[in-house]
């Protein structure tokens, strides 16, 4: 299944540097724009495959899932 984020990159001096705000944690770098969106795209596969497996070992009778809303 694939799946389509956002990334945010920018340039800093040498370095591009780059992040994917709807999968927390992450982020990436890179001396290339086509060198953090490979770095992105594996970083969110790791972060994403991680908290399936979390999810799927920490699943019990006990587990609520609800929505809740934030004022921003």
């Amino acid at each position: 299944m694939e799946q389509t984020f956002e990334a945010t990159i920018e340039k800093r001096d040498k370095w591009y540097i780059g992040w994917v705000e709807a999968v927390p944690g992450a982020f990436s770098q890179g001396r290339t724009v086509e060198e953090v969106e490979e770095n992105l795209k594996e970083a969110v596969q790791l972060i994403l495959e991680s908290q399936r497996e979390l999810r799927d070992k920490g699943t019990s009778r006990e587990t609520l899932k609800r929505r809740i809303q934030v004022q921003v």
